[in-house]
């Protein structure tokens, strides 16, 4: 059966998955690329090195936002979102939101020596002069979800 997810059916899919994907454009090119995140009040949150995705982001912040949880072929849900991308500078606000992303990541990595290799800090007060980091949101405006289950 094919179906659409209602709103808290949305919101909760978006709360329980650790990886999104953002799909953006900019100068003729779509780009399409994964993401560890935080989600709380139609905002999602994440972090990057600097690159195509945060230059692309910067050029037009309009941007779509996907998440799914797939079983198998025929169990499946999935959101799709569009929203805003928008820069985060404050650092009060950097270190706060990048310690919800370490503690929403990290219990996910197998093994003692598990650490992300790219766009990760070991502690939140890292982000600063220091670090190359950018935390940026993503305000959502508008969420869509679909189905298939037997």
């Amino acid at each position: 059966m094919l179906g659409e997810l209602d709103g808290l059916q949305i919101e909760d899919l978006l709360m329980s998955l650790p990886v999104g994907r953002i799909g953006c454009h900019a100068d003729g090119v779509t780009y399409i690329i994964p993401i560890n995140y935080v989600y709380e009040n139609d905002t999602i949150y994440a972090h990057s090195k600097k690159g195509m995705k945060i230059d692309m982001m910067r050029k037009n912040p309009n941007v779509c936002f996907q998440v799914d949880a797939i079983n198998d072929l025929l169990n499946w849900e999935s959101v799709i979102a569009w929203g805003r991308f928008e820069e985060i500078f404050d650092m009060h606000e950097k270190t706060f939101i990048m310690k919800k992303i370490i503690n929403r990541v990290m219990p996910l990595l197998k093994g003692d020596a598990a650490h992300p290799s790219h766009g990760f800090t070991a502690n939140a007060f890292d982000v600063g002069e220091g670090v190359e980091l950018i935390l940026y949101k993503i305000s959502l405006d508008k969420k869509t979800g679909r189905f298939e289950r037997v």
